[in-house]
């Protein structure tokens, strides 16, 4: 089974959402608790998402000059994007379970 290491998956969300937006610096929050990282994500996952969404309307209604490719394109990497927000909220939802279940 692969070990998802939540940093990583956070850094690399945050650097796939600032390629997605055209950017390609990432500001890096060092005293950021993980709350406020796992919020963040989350938002930046809801924004492409909604950014597919446009996409897709758009194109159905003619009005895209993005090609089909492009639309799939933006459409796959909310996909992956949420896939990973999800393992992440796993592993995390796993970890407190065995925090709590663990004997005293």
């Amino acid at each position: 089974m692969n070990e998802i290491n939540t940093d990583n998956l956070l850094a690399q969300m945050r650097v796939m959402a600032a390629q997605a937006q055209g950017g390609t610096a990432v500001e890096k929050t060092a005293a950021a608790d993980f709350g406020g990282l796992l919020k963040q994500s989350i938002d930046q996952v809801n924004e492409m998402q909604q950014q597919s969404r446009n996409a897709k309307e758009a194109f159905q209604a003619g009005t895209s000059d993005m090609s089909l490719a492009e639309v799939m394109l933006t459409s796959e990497k909310a996909g992956i994007a949420f896939q990973t927000v999800l393992q992440v909220r796993n592993k995390v939802i796993q970890a407190y379970q065995d925090v709590i279940n663990m004997p005293l």
